[in-house]
């Protein structure tokens, strides 16, 4: 009934960028706080981006911060992240999640509804 799909990821050289998609159905996107999130092999999960429901609020890991854009078209009920200047440490699965909350977060704990993940692979 509610579900969450990434899309966008491939194989990718260094320097180089990618725009994964996260597209939502069975509820209204307008109300939910969308956040990206990245597990590389052996690694645990970790937040990278969020977004507030009117996408006036928006937050960043510091490892990310000035190469990753959020950005959101409820019009769509997609939630997109522009991911610019690619590093081989940004190979990962990468997952977004809705939380049904006015306010962002990185903490995978917070979110109820999870996607099942695009792989980025980051790689000469």
């Amino acid at each position: 009934q509610l579900q969450l799909v990434e899309s966008g990821g491939g194989v990718v050289q260094p320097g180089e960028s990618l725009r994964l998609s996260c597209a939502a159905s069975g509820f209204t996107l307008d109300y939910y706080t969308i956040g990206w999130f990245r597990q590389a092999p052996g690694k645990e999960r970790e937040g990278v981006s969020c977004i507030s429901p009117s996408g006036a609020y928006t937050n960043y890991a510091d490892s990310v911060k000035g190469r990753f854009t959020i950005s959101r078209d409820n019009a769509k009920n997609t939630v997109y992240l522009q991911i610019r200047s690619l590093k081989p440490e940004d190979t990962a699965v990468y997952y977004c999640a809705a939380r049904r909350n006015y306010y962002c977060s990185r903490y995978v704990g917070d979110f109820e509804y999870w996607g099942q993940g695009t792989q980025v692979t980051v790689s000469s």
